[in-house]
């Protein structure tokens, strides 16, 4: 593996032309997968993807002028300290913002390649044909810019991004919400049970790996073959699950965790106080992203979780 101040003028060409078919497939990928909920900017993707494809015949045909016929194979992942693009896979769950804004990194990336390059070089041919690339680069992010002016007048992003963030929340924070609810509420009566019962730190811990673990693959199973998602729009049945799962076992991990402590009273009041910022926690998602008055989310929050608290506590008594 090469450091790219090792790289050739030919091999730094060969790495652009390279660069630049990857960057189009990766464009192209987005518009596939946004084209059926977000139209316009799939046709946004499509048109920077074409503009891709044709800086990349530009590259072969310098290439070619230049060093001839063969195109060495040395790809962005060869280069040591190089960090690979995102795959569309990585990046679409996160929304349609997301998107947009790791293919305005990307514009950014390549015209800060083709400067660096180009500041590596006393050739001045070789020195003014990386500032061409570097400025068509430029060229290209305002160009992307143009295009989005264009396919994405400000009515149509307000109408994709309310869009975005619908379906943020019924395929992300919903189940997630409700794994934390259920991780955080209904493994406080086992955990505090046992704690009470033994008045034992290393019990109590055992019942609450147990029980949020247990939870967490019982509420992911659930939540993942409830529904298919295809009528409701709630995403995929994977993604939801996993959502759900772990997010049932952070809720129980939080307050089992202070059970690490050996002293069964000190870790007791650290895990009461966990408790408290967990159940504030689920709260303050209810009224950021269910519109839930936030009065009263967290009065109907912190009541379910002392009834389930004292309830663990009398049968740790009884």
């Amino acid at each position: 593996m090469k450091s790219f101040d090792e790289l050739t003028e030919t091999e730094i060409l060969a790495l652009a032309i390279s660069n630049e078919e990857e960057d189009g497939r990766i464009l192209a990928d987005f518009a596939h997968t946004l084209r059926e909920e977000y139209p316009d900017t799939a046709r946004l993707f499509d048109d920077m993807a074409a503009e891709e494809s044709e800086h990349r015949r530009q590259l072969i045909d310098l290439f070619v002028d230049r060093f001839g016929d063969h195109i060495p194979l040395i790809r962005r992942h060869d280069i040591r300290g190089n960090i690979p693009r995102k795959r569309v896979w990585q990046v679409r769950p996160l929304g349609v913002e997301a998107v947009r804004r790791h293919a305005a990194q990307m514009e950014r990336d390549a015209e800060r390649f083709y400067r660096a390059a180009a500041g590596r070089t006393s050739d001045a041919g070789i020195r003014k044909l990386l500032g061409d690339l570097a400025d068509a680069e430029a060229q290209h992010e305002q160009k992307a810019g143009e295009f989005e002016a264009e396919r994405l007048p400000q009515d149509v992003r307000e109408k994709e991004d309310a869009s975005a963030s619908r379906n943020f929340i019924l395929q992300i924070i919903q189940p997630g919400l409700v794994g934390l609810m259920d991780g955080s509420v209904s493994t406080l009566a086992p955990v505090f049970a046992a704690a009470f019962a033994t008045h034992d730190s290393t019990n109590a811990l055992k019942v609450g790996l147990a029980a949020s673990l247990g939870a967490g693959i019982s509420m992911g199973f659930a939540e993942a073959l409830a529904d298919d998602g295809k009528l409701s729009g709630r995403g995929t049945p994977l993604l939801r699950g996993i959502v759900c799962g772990l997010m049932t076992v952070a809720g129980g991990i939080g307050h089992t965790i202070p059970y690490l402590i050996p002293d069964f009273y000190l870790a007791t009041l650290v895990a009461c106080i966990v408790v408290v910022f967990e159940l504030l926690a689920i709260a303050w998602i209810q009224w950021r992203f269910m519109e839930t008055p936030p009065l009263s989310a967290a009065a109907k929050v912190m009541l379910g979780g002392a009834l389930v608290l004292a309830t663990g506590i009398l049968i740790g008594n009884g």
